[in-house]
């Protein structure tokens, strides 16, 4: 191949940002285990190969870091966050960290600026085999409640592909490891437990299922969260 060509150049560039984003998310990893030294505890979802929506509490921008960090490589590496395009999309060292490293579905929050249907965009990534990490509050929490009432993506999703396992799952201690307004983070033991998978009844109405998820995500929290 010529490299002085334009294809040869755009192939070189390509390679080259796909070797610095596989070293970009071994970096996050470590670093991640190195300040909050994450464990992962499965309660009744078990380390398997299937194709899953991990769903979670949300109280920092790290939460899906931490759930991504204690998957094994296998998993991770067809693990999609789903995240707000206006936050990861800001900077170009965020773009390439939210597109590039972790692959993420990129959500436009603002529906008079969204051009693309957000089920529809986490449906597509289902169909292309990946799992996702998906937030059901839809902001980060940073009150006294331990879950913030859940949005209606999830239910719209399980409706629309419901042969995927949803898995709750609880992040304990992130935001204390960063808390808000604070630049370096403070080193504290953090846990990621999973929960056992649900699906949506077949008749399940809305408000039904949003609370029996909601439900199964709360009995994850350590004893000193719940309501």
């Amino acid at each position: 191949m010529a490299w002085g060509s334009i294809g040869g150049r755009t192939t070189l560039r390509s390679l080259l940002r796909l070797a610095m984003a596989a070293v970009a998310a071994q970096a996050i990893v470590t670093f991640a285990r190195l300040v909050t030294a994450v464990r992962g505890v499965w309660h009744g979802a078990g380390l398997s190969g299937v194709q899953r929506v991990y769903f979670a509490n949300h109280a920092s921008h790290g939460d899906f870091i931490l759930i991504w960090t204690v998957l094994p490589k296998r998993l991770r590496r067809r693990t999609r966050p789903v995240a707000g395009a206006d936050y990861w999309l800001k900077t170009r060292a965020r773009a390439f960290v939210g597109r590039d490293v972790f692959n993420a579905v990129l959500i436009e929050r603002d529906p008079e600026r969204r051009l693309e249907d957000p089920v529809q965009q986490m449906a597509q990534a289902l169909d292309e085999r990946s799992s996702l990490i998906l937030f059901p509050e839809g902001t980060r929490n940073t009150g006294d409640e331990p879950l913030l009432p859940f949005r209606t993506g999830l239910y719209h999703l399980a409706r629309a592909r419901p042969g995927i396992e949803l898995v709750p799952v609880w992040i304990a201690n992130l935001n204390r490891v960063m808390p808000k307004g604070e630049f370096l983070p403070v080193p504290l033991i953090c846990t990621v437990t999973f929960g056992a998978p649900i699906h949506v009844g077949e008749a399940e109405e809305k408000d039904a299922f949003l609370a029996r998820a909601r439900d199964a995500l709360l009995a994850l929290a350590p004893n000193g969260r719940r309501p």
